[in-house]
């Protein structure tokens, strides 16, 4: 019997299109345990290399996507002065879906039901690829930084801060 064809995601399809580099990594997920952090030590990856994506709403309304190293926190006063913002938050989580097409531990910066503005921590320069989410939860994209931001059309900038203990 023929092994069934693995399912892309629309990450992946458009990667294809696009004719960008990537492979793929995949992990158990751990629905007691979405962080990234988590995904990090079950993919044998270093969390610096591993990027969350974050959706944010400015002052204005307007959503704003950063991908930060996984067990880094997000500078909320940085990104809102980088996206000219008064202030931004956090979108809540029951509204993710909607807005990206995407679901918490399966966020990805490619291929959300429309083009944010995006940014991407500097730190990813520092490595010859990166991870981020493939769209679907236990499924990570590895590429060149270069290539995501040139395919999201992000910006890197300094965004984010390892949290000190306590």
């Amino acid at each position: 019997m023929p092994k069934p064809k693995p399912v892309k995601t629309n990450a992946q399809r458009l990667l294809d299109a696009a004719g960008i580099q990537y492979t793929i990594a995949e992990y158990q997920v751990d629905e007691g345990d979405l962080s990234g952090v988590h995904a990090a030590e079950l993919l044998g990856i270093p969390a610096e290399r591993v990027f969350k994506t974050l959706v944010l709403q400015g002052a204005s309304g307007a959503y704003i996507v950063c991908c930060i190293p996984v067990a880094e926190e997000l500078d909320l006063k940085k990104l809102a002065r980088l996206a000219g913002e008064k202030k931004a938050d956090l979108i809540p989580q029951g509204e993710l879906l909607s807005i990206t097409g995407y679901i918490r531990g399966g966020c990805s910066p490619i291929g959300m039901k429309k083009q944010f503005p995006t940014y991407i921590d500097e730190t990813a320069e520092l490595f010859e690829t990166i991870a981020v989410s493939a769209g679907a939860r236990g499924c990570q994209l590895i590429l060149a930084p270069g290539d995501l931001i040139r395919y999201s059309a992000g910006s890197l900038a300094d965004l984010s801060f390892r949290p000190g203990p306590g």
